[in-house]
């Protein structure tokens, strides 16, 4: 019997039965390997799976809505709070210096904090071009409701705290109550706006712009 040694790298001819370089094009494979050809189109076409690689990014079911949402309003809340404690203390401050009783100085707070409050978010809204009157008809829909929350909440709690409301600003007394009031405010207001957002409504019309 005769053995037939054949080098290493050896590759046939062209004249060899082997399927020629045409195969490698879709025709040829068509032509050279019908059978495979067909068990391809057979088969059913992947999608892929949104958060395994394949789906849009940030693609989440509901738990990741959820978590969404509550950040957003997070993000809310906090907005509005940054306002409110800016024209809460100024007003409890100058109630505070001027000698105002409690109804003088609430008022004062409550009419800085909406004025702080309406614009910060005027001032991120008139940054995208938006013109004045509209920019302030979006700052009324994204903040009123959340403020009015806030204020009610931090102010009846300024007035439960004895003694709050009469505290020198030099004293613990008056910032320890006016941090605890704002916090309370924040834990009140947060439901409310995630509510809001829910509902395409508060902040829900800032991010429209």
């Amino acid at each position: 019997m005769a053995v037939i040694l054949i080098p290493t790298g050896y590759r046939p001819p062209a004249s060899s039965p082997a399927a020629p370089a045409a195969a490698l094009s879709p025709a040829g494979r068509a032509k050279w390997f019908p059978a495979a050809m067909e068990e391809h189109h057979g088969q059913e076409p992947h999608h892929p799976h949104p958060g395994h690689g394949g789906g849009p990014a940030g693609t989440a079911g509901p738990a990741g809505q959820h978590a969404t949402g509550w950040r957003m309003a997070a993000q809310a809340t906090l907005h509005c709070l940054t306002g409110c404690a800016i024209g809460e203390v100024l007003g409890m401050a100058a109630g505070t210096v001027l000698g105002w009783h409690g109804a003088g100085t609430v008022a004062l707070a409550v009419v800085l904090a909406f004025g702080f409050g309406y614009a910060l978010t005027m001032r991120g809204v008139l940054r995208t071009g938006v013109p004045f009157r509209p920019a302030l008809r979006v700052a009324l829909a994204a903040d009123t409701v959340s403020i009015a929350v806030m204020e009610a909440t931090d102010n009846a709690v300024m007035l439960a705290v004895p003694g709050a409301m009469d505290a020198d600003l030099a004293t613990a007394r008056f910032w320890g109550s006016l941090a605890f009031s704002l916090a309370v405010a924040f834990v009140a207001a947060l439901p409310v706006n995630r509510w809001l957002i829910a509902a395409g409504r508060g902040h829900a019309v800032v991010h429209g712009h």
